[in-house]
């Protein structure tokens, strides 16, 4: 499960950061009242966000949240499951 999760994490960080691109980290954090080390955070994989924060963050990104979550969807591996087959 650990394995899965931080998966799930490392691959929502790297399409933040992609979309990111070149813009600063302390203006988009402090435009959506987010701190720069929970952001950095994000993008390293290491916070499990809530999705209050993954929409305000799709919105700050100029991006719709359903289309941030489609390409995280994917991105993981087509079998990629929290439940397991019993």
């Amino acid at each position: 499960m650990q394995d899965l999760k931080k998966e799930l994490l490392t691959v929502t960080g790297k399409i933040i950061k992609k979309y990111r691109g070149n813009k600063s980290i302390s203006l988009l954090s402090d435009e959506i009242d987010l701190s720069k080390s929970i952001w950095s955070g994000i993008e390293k994989g290491n916070k499990d966000i809530q999705l209050t924060t993954l929409w305000r963050i799709a919105e700050d990104l100029n991006i719709k949240p359903s289309e941030l979550l489609k390409e995280i969807e994917n991105t993981l591996k087509k079998d990629f499951s929290f439940i397991e087959d019993i």
